[in-house]
């Protein structure tokens, strides 16, 4: 995950990476719809209007798909939300 401005400069990152599982990729696309935007073999960004659903889905997040990167996707959301112009990217393999 990285947090990136206007430009693509990085502001933050982190080494912790989604922990795909089938319960992840079994999300209800109603029920999580920025969630279910992830992909493993894709990027995915959020913009600070997006970050916050984002936020939300986290705290709703069954317990067989969290983990750390859960943890860490809740603190780059907060890197967005604390400045102008960022991103929060998911970058996929």
């Amino acid at each position: 995950m990285q947090v990136r401005g206007d430009q693509g400069d990085l502001v933050a990152s982190t080494r912790a990476g989604v922990e795909w599982t089938d319960a992840l990729a079994e999300l209800d696309p109603a029920a999580f719809p920025m969630l279910t935007a992830l992909i493993p073999y894709g990027d995915a960004m959020f913009n600070h209007r997006q970050v916050p659903l984002l936020l939300t889905e986290l705290d709703r997040l069954p317990d067989a798909c969290g983990g750390a990167w859960a943890v860490q996707a809740r603190e780059m959301c907060q890197v967005v939300l604390n400045g102008p112009h960022r991103y929060l990217w998911f970058l996929g393999d």
